[in-house]
């Protein structure tokens, strides 16, 4: 018998990433839904051999497209998942367990990952922080303020709680170098533009040391070096990220840069 709880997946041009997410968790929840941002590969055609349920939506702030999937869904708890991201055995019986029987104060849970930088696991570092996966859609809901281009933040409702799951998701977050700097490239881009919005009180020199500082609580106190050279690799581009959003958002300030491709409107 299948959990009655809904998947949520976002996803744009997804397609060599989201059979595999899908299918970590066909055979096990009643519904999956899918919200593709006008995806101009196969992702929707893959999408369609397993479910119905998807929505076509232009992204605009990621947590409206979050709370717009969840809108579509039937039951009352939500499993919101990334196209790199895979279900565990494990996790799925943790979730099973704690859904048959809920702490009536507590809808949403944070999960924790394991990260891959192409085959290499990041065990340290702090790449395995826990990220709000499963919620009770009634009492929980993502922020939808303009800054919140990217990493949008939640509201729950008074008088109830989060709580944390032990077993862990598996998180293909970067396939490659290159792909993790495709990545820092476009999310620093957002970020700079999400400083912009919230006109942030950002200097070079603020960020020169939010640059340094990253990159020794990744490489030293969170253990980072205890993985290596790809340690040493996530924490130094963890580092630059800081460093590169500021020289993105003083693009903006001085020549508007960024804001029209991403359909932002200066008011």
């Amino acid at each position: 018998m299948k959990v009655p709880l809904s998947v949520v997946i976002i996803a744009k041009n997804e397609e060599k990433q989201i059979e595999e997410c899908i299918q970590s968790v066909n055979d096990w929840v009643d519904e999956i839904v899918v919200v593709d941002d006008d995806s101009t590969d196969k992702t929707a055609e893959i999408v369609s051999k397993y479910t119905d349920k998807i929505f076509q939506r232009r992204m605009d702030l990621e947590g409206k497209q979050r709370n717009f999937g969840v809108s579509k869904t039937r039951n009352n708890w939500v499993m919101m998942l990334d196209c790199d991201e895979r279900v565990t055995p494990e996790l799925k019986e943790e979730i099973k367990t704690t859904l048959a029987n809920p702490d009536p104060v507590i809808v949403g849970y944070w999960v924790p990952q394991i990260n891959y930088l192409g085959d290499f696991q990041l065990k340290h570092g702090g790449w395995t922080a826990p990220h709000i996966r499963l919620y009770n859609k009634n009492h929980l809901r993502w922020k939808e303020i303009p800054q919140d281009v990217v990493h949008p933040g939640i509201e729950i409702d008074k008088g109830y709680k989060g709580g944390n799951l032990q077993y862990s998701l598996i998180h293909y977050n970067f396939a490659s170098v290159e792909d993790f700097i495709k990545k820092v490239n476009r999310q620093s881009t957002l970020e700079a533009i999400k400083w912009h919005i919230s006109k942030k009180n950002m200097t070079q020199g603020k960020a020169i040391w939010r640059m340094v500082d990253r990159f020794f609580r990744r490489f030293v106190g969170k253990g980072g070096w205890k993985d290596g050279y790809y340690g040493f690799v996530g924490a130094v581009l963890s580092g630059f990220y800081e460093f590169a959003a500021y020289s993105k958002l003083k693009e903006i300030r001085e020549r508007k840069a960024y804001l029209k491709e991403y359909g932002i409107k200066e008011e």
